[in-house]
């Protein structure tokens, strides 16, 4: 049971823990939860890690819970946060804890000895009575413990709500439910998620006389300094419909060489020495991206299905090959436009319509610099327009396919 600690650990998942936690898992399997706040209808590729992390620790023969906020997400948790969050409609926080509740499904499986278990707190927070959760959850917090906790502190210059205050208690709260009801003795979660879970393990103690244990996931980062799971786009989704599979892929093929390694051993369930490997084969030619592509067919397939991964290789083969297969490119992004508004005239007005250009001056400048392409060719002319011979796919719903610089497509839909 202990190769779960020594596997997280190689592959770069273990920040913290508490002491004690190795020995336990010495002993036999444990039941283990982490939360997943529905502040969205889908998880982004931020939450990979703690996903991944509970799919490790099934696949060591231990029992995994996934915990939707249904109740939490009503408060909001300040950790990581400069301001406090929205408040949102019970209606919005249920379909988007349906949306993630979905999308966890993806990394367990809910068969067999150790099989998953998806919960929502929703189901015991929002009927407690304010009396009794002060009485039985509250007095065994003081002031001074609350505000050492690293999510109260970062906000007592901007100011803190007493709302968002409590979020501690009421996630020590989803804890101390769990071991009584599931006899879940481990919390894991992000690093910024400490705080929360200390406060868990200190109310079991209180509350029940026994040791529960916590563990925290680094919070990924870019080696270039940028924020990871940010795209041009904005958040990369989970959610097919918000970000496509092909983007999806994308978003992976285009990883920093530096951190390609590190991200193949935290969001692939490739064993470190297929990882080795690639790695060896990809420094021999780093310009062919073998490290990459590798891992954008691996998180491609866990989150969206072999199906739907094969289009979307098939569709980057086809455009950074040079060559335009219309029966490849269903996952491009696509934007339409009316065939009058850009047929015949300037490809100015094409580059604007597809919204790789932000005005037609911003057009001639690229155009001027050769960054933007027409079917895999460069734009050589500020005066050339989008004729007839330029467009592809059926008559009804003929398309141009625009580029700008050497990652950002889209399928220009000419409709009637």
């Amino acid at each position: 049971m202990t190769e779960l600690l020594t596997t997280l650990t190689a592959r770069g998942f273990v920040q913290d823990a508490t002491p004690g936690l190795a020995e336990r898992l010495s002993q036999r399997a444990i039941t283990a939860y982490v939360g997943f706040d529905p502040t969205a209808d889908s998880l982004h590729v931020g939450s990979l890690v703690p996903a991944m992390g509970l799919a490790w620790l099934q696949r060591f023969g231990h029992t995994p819970i996934a915990l939707v906020g249904g109740g939490t997400g009503m408060v909001g948790d300040p950790s990581g946060k400069r301001e406090e969050r929205p408040v949102m409609s019970l209606e919005q926080i249920d379909r988007n804890a349906e949306g993630l509740a979905r999308q966890l499904t993806r990394f367990l499986s809910f068969e067999g000895a150790n099989a998953a278990r998806m919960r929502n707190n929703a189901d015991w927070l929002r009927g407690i009575q304010l009396m009794d959760f002060l009485r039985d959850t509250g007095k065994h917090f003081t002031l001074s413990y609350m505000l050492q906790k690293e999510s109260v502190r970062s906000r007592r210059e901007v100011g803190i709500t007493y709302t968002e205050f409590s979020y501690m208690l009421i996630q020590a709260y989803d804890f101390w439910h769990l071991w009584r009801t599931e006899r879940c003795e481990l919390q894991m979660g992000g690093s910024d998620q400490w705080g929360n879970i200390t406060a868990g393990i200190e109310l079991i103690g209180r509350r029940e006389g026994a040791q529960a244990h916590g563990l925290v996931f680094p919070l990924v980062t870019t080696t270039a300094g940028a924020k990871f799971g940010k795209s041009e786009a904005g958040n990369v989704w989970l959610d097919p419909a918000r970000t496509s599979p092909y983007q999806f892929y994308q978003f992976w093929v285009n990883t920093d060489d530096r951190d390609v390694e590190h991200y193949l051993k935290l969001f692939t369930f490739l064993r470190l020495d297929q990882i080795a490997t690639a790695m060896a084969e990809h420094a021999t030619d780093p310009g062919r991206r073998i490290a990459q592509r590798l891992l954008a067919r691996e998180v491609s397939a866990t989150v969206h299905g072999v199906e739907a991964t094969e289009q979307a290789v098939q569709a980057s083969a086809a455009l950074f090959g040079g060559e335009l297969d219309p029966q490849a490119l269903p996952e491009m992004p696509t934007k339409s436009v009316a065939r009058v508004a850009v047929l015949e005239r300037p490809i100015l007005d094409a580059l604007l319509a597809s919204g790789l250009a932000s005005s037609k001056a911003d057009a001639r400048r690229g155009i001027e610099g050769r960054g933007f392409y027409l079917n895999g060719q460069a734009i050589e002319r500020v005066d050339a327009t989008l004729g007839e011979d330029d467009l592809h796919g059926p008559a009804d719903e003929p398309f141009v396919i625009l580029r700008k610089g050497k990652k950002n497509y889209v399928r220009l839909v000419l409709s009637p």
